[in-house]
């Protein structure tokens, strides 16, 4: 038996995700329950680039899960990280 959702693990013990940025070929840091970062050289914003849905977007147990102040940063994260139409 699980004790903790494993697709949670991003949020509740975050990890840098090393990848250059594209404006200045700068090495960034993007940690795991971030949408989006800024680079430190050229101020460029680095979004991530996967489209796919995180289990904070849809599990009714997110808040318990994750806390709710993570959970709460990942969603405005995410809300600066989606274009707007």
């Amino acid at each position: 038996m699980i004790s903790q959702c494993p697709g949670s693990k991003q949020f509740r013990r975050p990890e840098p995700e090393p990848m250059q940025c594209p404006g200045c070929g700068e090495e960034i840091e993007l940690w795991t329950d971030e949408a989006q970062t800024q680079c430190p050289k050229c101020k460029k914003k680095i979004l991530r680039q996967s489209k796919r849905q995180s289990c904070l977007d849809w599990c009714k147990y997110a808040k318990e899960c994750v806390g709710l102040q993570a959970y709460e940063e990942y969603m405005q994260s995410k809300k600066k990280s989606t274009p707007t139409r």
